[in-house]
């Protein structure tokens, strides 16, 4: 990296600190954390800011897209404690896929942004269902939301919590392959999963508004 993009790593990384120690969280949902229970993890890319700091102890591997920005997002998560895995749908998918679901045969948890790199946002695409039916492992559904918030002019609206605000975690059930399931019906459970977490915690500070 160069020295520029070293420096941005910095900023943000002590941003996201800052935000963690000053948002007020509170967990619902079904409690589970990924350090403890094996599972795929699977966060919608505009609230991957604050995920991994929120589930701390949890070391991945996360895979980061090969974009142009992605050693600089690789090297934030890395500081964050997390395994990067490099590559997408769109370039190096299927090797940062193998190497994922071997990780995960060996005790890993890992994570997947199922709408990512480039969206449509809210919107599943295959890759964490190959990978929890591959591996035997269930996938757990995480969404974060604040009351105050940011929403940046990228293509997923990316999400900053404001300092100081309130903050929900909804972790959900985990969702399991069904035997003899296609990897398109699960990525539609998996879909109504998401979206049902994801509502629960936008809809958690209504009252707020």
């Amino acid at each position: 990296m160069s020295f520029k993009q070293r420096v941005i790593v910095w900023i943000v990384r002590n941003i996201a600190w800052f935000l963690l120690k000053s948002v007020r969280w509170e967990f619902k949902g079904s409690g589970l954390h990924p350090e403890t229970f094996h599972c795929v993890v699977s966060c919608w890319h505009n609230r991957l800011l604050m995920t991994p700091l929120l589930f701390q102890g949890w070391r991945g591997p996360l895979i980061i897209s090969d974009h142009s920005d992605g050693e600089m997002i690789a090297a934030l998560f890395e500081r964050f404690g997390l395994i990067a895995s490099r590559g997408s749908s769109s370039k190096g998918g299927a090797r940062a896929l193998l190497k994922v679901i071997r990780m995960a045969k060996d005790g890993y948890s890992p994570g997947v942004t199922p709408d990512g790199p480039r969206g449509p946002i809210y919107e599943v695409k295959p890759g964490a269902a190959q990978i929890a039916i591959k591996s035997g492992l269930p996938i757990l559904p995480i969404c974060f939301a604040t009351n105050k918030n940011w929403r940046l002019s990228s293509w997923d609206k990316f999400y900053v919590p404001k300092p100081f605000s309130r903050g929900v975690v909804i972790t959900g059930e985990p969702i399991i392959a069904e035997s003899g399931e296609t990897t398109e019906l699960f990525t539609a459970r998996v879909q109504q999963h998401m979206t049902k977490n994801q509502q629960l915690a936008d809809s958690y500070f209504t009252e707020d508004t």
